[in-house]
């Protein structure tokens, strides 16, 4: 115990588990996902594109999930468009620059999303402010709006079509939850919109 100042390996993995089995046993989160995962595919059949933000850790997860989508998840396929909003360091400084910090994604919405397009917002809080900007924006262009959140949902909860809550109110279990719906929803969607090659 004493080696990690108190902190306990073990105890962490089993508080993880008990984070993830809570969500799970949740039948509103697993519907969440489902819808969460209809919205997506529904957006890429009718050739529109998928949006994503966070902060931080959220950012990676944003990331994380495109990388999925443009690329491949279980097989190889062709590339769904997907654009996390986190990575242009130039459109991100200069942004936050001109206009704040909270106008980072909102005027990246502006710019490249359209009506029919889907907006995926991350945040273990549910009240980050540059993803509640960006939810604004993303409805004045016309588009469906997804976030995945921690327990309670947040403000963002209340203005999402679909709102993935994580059961839990500790940030790293919030997001261990939030990568393993992301995984679902990439799966799912790549399954209904591709065959899976034989023996892939």
């Amino acid at each position: 115990m004493e080696k990690y100042g108190g902190f306990s390996l073990t105890g962490y993995f089993t508080e993880t588990c008990v984070a993830i089995k809570q969500s799970l046993d949740d039948d509103g989160f697993q519907q969440a996902v489902e819808a969460a995962a209809d919205l997506c595919l529904a957006t890429m059949r009718d050739g529109n594109k998928v949006l994503l933000a966070g902060n931080g850790g959220s950012a990676a997860d944003a990331q994380h999930i495109a990388g999925e989508f443009v690329s491949r998840f279980y097989f190889d396929r062709p590339a769904l468009p997907a654009i996390a909003l986190t990575v242009d360091t130039s459109i991100l400084t200069a942004i936050g620059n001109d206009y704040g910090f909270e106008q980072v994604f909102a005027r990246q919405v502006a710019a490249l999303g359209q009506r029919g397009d889907l907006f995926i917002g991350i945040s273990t809080s549910g009240r980050s402010p540059n993803v509640l900007r960006a939810i604004e924006a993303a409805r004045a262009k016309g588009m469906t709006v997804l976030v995945l959140t921690g327990a309670g949902g947040g403000a963002m909860a209340a203005l999402a079509d679909v709102a993935i809550s994580a059961r839990s109110t500790d940030t790293p279990h919030i997001q261990q939850v939030h990568i393993i719906a992301g995984h679902a929803i990439c799966a799912a969607v790549e399954a209904a919109l591709f065959d899976r090659p034989q023996g892939g």
